[in-house]
């Protein structure tokens, strides 16, 4: 025998075991049926003569095999007992149904239960049980039943197993039925039956069940047992009726961590979020335990509320008792200050994680993304692929948004890769943001694809892909599209219809688009909201109905917002309306006075009409309210190298050469009659000579590309802000004069430019 099993052997307390009544020499001749590789006959000097005999030894040793889920050596090694006369305890059986169980082997367990009738005649009626909760726990109830009618003596014990086992699997007629029987048997229930009763209870249907089983509580006088009561509040919880657990709640003499919990966890997902936090003030009042998982669910109701100061007192809070640094607290703390837009103070509560995992990378993740930190997420996102650190699928989903950003396809695709590798894709909501990041780097083929690949796309990846085809300003494909979705039995929510309605803005549907929104409440049972109105005044707007888009900001059932306005501003500068835009103006800066878009419109609509006075106060009150305009740039992938450039950029190692193509095609390019600001004049105050309109940056990016591309690959540019009217025309001339296709992102739209025309048919 091994010293380990020696060990073993000796540490553990004589258990009473047996052999049967066996003369010394059948004894001699059935211990050597043992198996060799026992080595029963040669123990340790520790174990004694006695415990040999009485088969101590082997039991001990068969409940070791057991207890390291051993089980074909054990259920070998207990028939070789058996055929060997050495008797098997009650607490062997025990265990060993206990580790069939446990391990969900149903085959060992029945060869186990079989032994145990063949060997023990009147078994003790604890091993019943255990033989029972086996069954169940391998989730052979039809095994558990057939033992259960087959039990002579039943005891409580019997029943709450048999009982309980219905109840966890959702099977409540059943465990109601055999509640009943156990009542009609003359057995009294205890608090654990009820407690797995209401546990199973977790759905609104269920109530008034929940509400039976209550009132039998009442009536039999154990209203007053705290886990019973915790469960009933639970249950009242879990089945949708707040009321009901508050009152039980409030009337509990004696109330565990548990039931506050539970309650907070309603309050939550019912979003009550100011009851949560007047639970967890009062928790700490009467000095109730927190533990980690209640400070998430605080930090999320804070996070809802988007309570800085709570959530910084909690924060505190969690400090004082040593819990910030744990995973559980620190994760919500991040998402927490994440949510509401700190996010210093996110990636401080970040640094204190001792062991941050793949939700905390993921908030971390999502908090650099939404503060524009886009570059940074894909360096902390290369970091963990090197460091092999396993990643959830919302990381993804925060990845494909950066790439969206950059635009940078290349490592979009890459990612997009790792994510198939990883099995990530079939998760909608990453497969819904990777059609997103391809359709906004500008390949919309590769985003069709990806949606293609969906095997049941849900209302998100198809509002994704119908978006992705507005944005293109392919607008026929994306109606398309929609009615295809509404063919699969799909219903569209609130956000495909602006993407519906941004489609049509984009091409000039007008009457398609008031059609989609009248029709939304009648057709689709989805109520418009301020967001689908100014999608619609910008549809009159871009397509010069100005007053249309004015009686419809009058007539809406809503007050018009800042996006109304600045939808008309734009309307009247495209299509050169300054009274109206004067209105819409004073009306957009009372509402947002710090939007600087609307002082350059104005600005810009006023030089237009040679009215030099008034468009300077409009520079003047920008300089007051030190408004600046942002500084545009613009970037082209080339070979799978980013270059940028800004606004008459000299430090790219090949500008000599830019600015000599810029000029060449300049000569050719027939300059507009009547020299219009751009929005990049602004800082400048006057009318830019119409050669200082080389600098721009879209026009270095285009220039760049075409010296540096292949002729039969086209010239795809992003810029940050909306691409001047030259420029756009500019565009047009170089797809003409160099016959290459240029793709122009600005943070409108995409421009297809080809032979002249742009997709956006001057829509923009």
């Amino acid at each position: 025998m091994s010293s380990s099993f020696t060990v073993q052997c000796s540490l553990l307390p004589s258990c009473g075991l047996h052999h049967h009544d066996q003369t010394p020499s059948t004894k001699a001749a059935n211990f050597a049926q043992i198996p060799s590789w026992v080595s029963l006959k040669f123990t340790a000097p520790s174990i004694n003569t006695r415990q040999i005999e009485s088969g101590q030894v082997e039991n001990v040793h068969l409940v070791s095999l057991s207890k390291q889920g051993r089980l074909k050596e054990a259920r070998d090694f207990l028939k070789h007992m058996n055929e060997a006369g050495v008797s098997v305890s009650p607490q062997s059986y025990k265990c060993l149904f206990e580790k069939c169980g446990l391990m969900g082997s149903l085959s060992d367990g029945k060869l186990v239960h079989d032994w145990l009738r063949k060997t023990i005649k009147s078994p003790p009626e604890f091993l019943g049980n255990d033989a029972l909760q086996m069954y169940c726990d391998c989730g052979s109830l039809s095994d558990a039943q057939k033992m259960f009618d087959e039990m002579l003596h039943k005891n409580l014990v019997s029943w709450v197993i048999i009982i309980s086992a219905y109840a966890q699997k959702g099977i409540l007629k059943r465990a109601i039925l055999m509640f009943s029987h156990m009542l009609e048997s003359g057995i009294r229930p205890n608090s654990s039956i009820f407690t797995s009763l209401l546990k199973s209870l977790t759905e609104h249907s269920l109530l008034e069940l929940g509400k039976q089983i209550h009132s039998y509580v009442i009536r039999t006088g154990m209203n007053s047992n705290v886990s019973i009561d915790t469960s009933i509040a639970n249950m009242y919880v879990k089945c949708g009726w707040l009321e009901g657990a508050k009152l039980v709640f409030d009337r509990m003499a004696d109330k565990n961590a548990v039931v506050w919990t539970g309650l907070m966890v309603g309050y939550t997902e019912d979003e009550k979020l100011e009851e949560v936090l007047e639970l967890f003030a009062e928790m700490v009042r009467k000095s109730v335990e927190v533990d980690d998982f209640v400070f998430s669910i605080i930090l999320k109701a804070c996070a809802g509320l988007e309570d800085l100061i709570m959530g910084r007192q909690i924060h505190g809070y969690s400090v004082k008792l040593g819990l910030d640094s744990e995973v559980s607290v620190g994760t919500p703390l991040v998402d927490f200050y994440v949510k509401c837009a700190n996010f210093e103070s996110a990636y401080r509560a970040f640094e204190r994680i001792h062991e941050p995992n793949d939700v905390s990378w993921s908030a971390i993740i999502s908090g650099y993304c939404q503060s524009g930190k886009f570059e940074e997420c894909v360096k902390i996102f290369q970091s963990l692929i090197c460091k092999g650190v396993t990643l959830n699928s919302f990381v993804y989903t925060s990845i494909f948004q950066a790439c969206s950003a950059i635009a940078d396809v290349n490592f979009g695709t890459q990612v997009h890769a790792d994510a198939i590798k990883r099995g990530l894709v079939a998760l909608l909501h990453g497969t819904s943001a990777m059609i997103t990041m391809y359709s906004k780097c500008g390949r919309l083929d590769y985003a069709y694809r990806a949606f293609e690949s969906i095997g049941k796309p849900d209302t998100v990846a198809w509002t994704s892909i119908i978006s992705g085809y507005a944005y293109h300003g392919n607008a026929s494909e994306a109606l398309r599209l929609f009615h295809r979705m509404q063919d699969s039995g799909v219903r569209p929510n609130s956000v495909t219809f602006i993407a519906v309605l941004t489609a049509c803005s984009h091409s000039g549907l007008v009457t398609e688009g008031k059609q989609y929104l009248d029709s939304m409440s009648c057709l689709y049972d989805v109520e418009p909201t301020i967001d689908h109105y100014d999608c619609m005044i910008d549809v009159y707007s871009r397509a010069g109905l100005l007053q249309e888009a004015l009686e419809l900001i009058k007539s809406m059932p809503f007050e018009p917002d800042a996006m109304s306005w600045k939808s008309l501003l734009g309307g009247c500068w495209i299509h050169r309306n300054l009274e109206l835009g004067k209105f819409a103006a004073e009306n957009l800066l009372q509402l947002d006075p710090e939007d600087t878009a609307s002082y350059i419109i104005m600005f810009n609509l006023y030089a237009s009409s040679g009215k030099w006075e008034e468009a300077a106060v409009f520079r003047r009150m920008m300089a007051e309210r030190n408004l600046r305009k942002e500084i545009g740039c613009s970037w082209i992938t080339v070979k799978g190298e980013k270059h940028r450039f800004i606004v008459g950029d000299q430090h790219h190692p090949q500008i000599e050469q830019i600015y000599s193509k810029l000029k060449e095609l300049s000569i050719s390019f027939r300059e507009a009659e009547d020299s219009l600001l751009t929005e990049e004049d602004v800082l400048n105050g006057f009318p830019e000579r119409k050669e200082q309109l080389l600098d721009h940056s879209e026009r270095l990016a285009m220039a760049f590309g075409l010296i540096s591309s292949p002729s039969n690959v086209p010239i795809v540019v992003f810029k940050n802000i909306r691409a001047c009217k030259d420029c756009h025309e500019f565009a047009k001339h170089v797809s003409v004069v160099t016959g290459r296709a240029i793709v122009v992102r600005d943070s409108s739209r995409f421009h297809h430019f080809e032979l002249g025309e742009c997709s956006c048919r001057d829509y923009w």
